[in-house]
């Protein structure tokens, strides 16, 4: 068992929790993720580390009230207890060794972006973030994101917070106006696209962080099966990160719909 030592409410439909998943907490990398089980009758789900501390041996997850489980989840308080967290999963991300990154995050997809930001940030890059959201009512992590960052650009789509518009558009203008290293992007799906489409045209290295349908976490199953390069890939154990110049989104779009009505049940 893992007990939630603090909960937070960061919008009406995400939540973060902090756990006492000690274990976990010390070999954890920027980029790996865990798979949780509430309880011996539940389902396995993925969610992405958000931070940790090795010190206090604890783990933040934060979590989108979406489907049954998520909202079984956000529904459980300090001093609760989670039957199954297993972890750390997938690849840490491969940086390499930029001298200038921008960290993209769409939404809720923040929550993996500041980790990112986080471990480039602290290991001397000069890091932009831009993070962006439908409006003001769900922006989540600004103040975290700022103590991560030389720069945080926030955009939203009806203009009623920081920029109005896309990522996409604060991205395009960066690319323009100076020389970066590299682009991780992370959030929904065509916005990793389009993120990955317009860093094509500057020719920057770009990380992509996919969630595709997963199951079991280990490369067995097979359900997380992406195509990158022409070739297959298992988000779980070749990632969750690829180069989003050779990402298939369309087949993942195509794929992550399948099960959308057994998702909501």
């Amino acid at each position: 068992m893992y007990k939630i030592l603090k909960k937070e409410q960061l919008n009406d439909v995400v939540t973060a929790f902090t756990i006492e998943t000690p274990l976990i907490a010390s070999k954890v990398k920027a980029g790996q993720f865990i798979i949780l089980r509430i309880d011996e009758h539940g389902e396995r789900i993925p969610l992405t580390i958000a931070d940790f501390d090795a010190d206090l041996g604890t783990i933040k997850i934060i979590v989108q009230a979406v489907g049954a489980t998520t909202k079984r989840l956000v529904a459980l308080n300090c001093g609760d207890t989670i039957r199954d967290v297993v972890g750390p999963l997938g690849m840490p991300t491969e940086f390499g060794n930029p001298k200038k990154a921008i960290v993209v995050g769409g939404g809720v997809g923040c929550a993996i972006a500041f980790p990112q930001a986080k471990a480039l940030f602290n290991n001397g890059v000069d890091v932009e973030i831009i993070a962006g959201f439908r409006n003001k009512d769900i922006v989540i992590l600004e103040d975290e994101m700022k103590g991560v960052c030389n720069k945080l650009h926030i955009t939203t789509d009806d203009g009623s917070y920081g920029k109005k518009g896309f990522v996409t558009d604060v991205l395009k203008d960066l690319l323009t106006n100076d020389n970066y290293d590299l682009v991780i992007a992370i959030g929904p799906i065509p916005m990793m696209k389009f993120v990955s489409l317009t860093t094509k045209e500057f020719s920057v290295k770009t990380i992509v962080s996919l969630n595709p349908i997963m199951i079991d976490g280990t490369g067995m199953c097979g359900g997380c099966r992406v195509r990158v390069g022409g070739e297959t890939k298992f988000a779980c154990v070749d990632g969750p990160d690829f180069d989003g110049h050779l990402v298939d989104f369309d087949s993942l779009i195509r794929r992550n719909s399948f099960y959308k009505q057994e998702e909501s049940h």
